[in-house]
């Protein structure tokens, strides 16, 4: 078969494999979810609960799809075989990030880095993936394959950005720092499909941003008040 005909066989595969009504529905449930983050974690200060209703409620819708269809998950970005390549591709920005997170850091005397932050690593990954299967997979991957799309990968890629720094709302620095890791991981997640990379960049890099430019203890925040 030639390449180019096995390009488009893909490509319509793609397109044909979720229905614009579906993934117009997928939008508007995020959006939904959006909207419950400002009254259930910023309002109501119900972090951990929303947090671990959010998880699960879309891990359901997850494993629902998947057993309609078993390739939506690939077409998703929920895959290994392209993981290496995608984190290749973000390492040198998330290098990058991680400098500048630690000269804003000391610029601003935020630094503050304690044991904390070392459960956050392993954890924020997990919360990371479900945020980009959200905001870049359902909106930047719903919009770029509606069959009657009219927006190209640029107009698409800033929305998502817009979009997912609001989210961040009131945080000045969140927004800031949101809006431009979801411009970077809109471009990999339209060039390279692959949440698994995209969650823990999310992970790790949301994690050290918290304790060096934020200045704020999550861990505290969501975990340790529950504890205490």
């Amino acid at each position: 078969m030639e390449p180019n005909l096995t390009k488009d066989l893909l490509e319509f595969s793609k397109k044909t494999l979720i229905s614009d009504k579906r993934r117009i529905l997928e939008i508007v449930a995020v959006v939904f979810t959006a909207i419950g983050k400002f009254i259930f974690m910023d309002f109501l200060d119900w972090r951990l609960p929303f947090v671990v209703f959010a998880i699960t409620t879309w891990s359901i819708y997850v494993i629902y799809r998947y057993k309609q269809k078993k390739d939506v998950l690939k077409c998703w970005g929920f895959r290994t075989d392209n993981f290496k390549k995608a984190f290749k591709l973000m390492l040198p920005f998330g290098i990058i990030s991680i400098i500048l997170f630690i000269v804003i850091g000391y610029y601003q005397k935020t630094i503050n880095v304690t044991w904390h932050v070392l459960p956050l690593l392993i954890t924020y990954p997990i919360w990371g993936s479900i945020q980009q299967f959200l905001t870049i997979g359902l909106i930047a991957g719903n919009l770029n394959d509606l069959n009657k799309s009219r927006l190209n990968k640029f107009s698409i890629i800033f929305i998502t950005a817009i979009l997912f720094s609001i989210v961040h709302f009131p945080s000045t620095w969140l927004m800031i720092g949101t809006f431009l890791l979801a411009l970077f991981y809109g471009y990999v997640y339209l060039k390279i499909k692959n949440i698994y990379a995209m969650g823990i960049f999310h992970g790790w890099l949301g994690a050290i941003f918290y304790y060096t430019v934020v200045n704020r203890d999550p861990f505290q925040e969501v975990f340790l008040k529950f504890i205490n």
